[in-house]
């Protein structure tokens, strides 16, 4: 892959990760993972295009290291999100197989 390749593929990480972040309900908790997300998603695109303009080869490896520490990061932040969600799913089910058994015992 070559560097501008890899730019545009980090780019484009970042926008798929902001409108996941867009797509979030409106509940605090949400809301705050959400702006974790597209601070440490963006950051990896960011970081990246430092990095190629670095100006030497320790100034490179140091700026992906950060590209590595905000991509592992934003992974955390979406792991955070589908265990969140999964938990959301999972209390609309309970509560809707709760209320059909009341339903059925009337």
């Amino acid at each position: 892959m070559t560097r501008a390749e890899f730019c545009r593929r980090t780019f484009e990480f970042g926008i798929r990760c902001i409108r996941l972040a867009e797509s979030l309900p409106r509940t605090t908790v949400a809301q705050i993972i959400a702006k974790q997300l597209v601070r440490a998603a963006t950051s990896v695109g960011a970081n990246y295009r430092a990095a190629i303009r670095s100006r030497s080869r320790a100034d490179f490896v140091a700026k992906m290291g950060i590209v590595e520490e905000e991509c592992d990061e934003t992974g955390y932040w979406i792991e955070v999100l589908l265990q969140e969600e999964a938990n959301e799913i999972l209390a609309v089910t309970v509560s809707s197989i709760k209320t059909a058994r009341k339903r059925q015992q009337i």
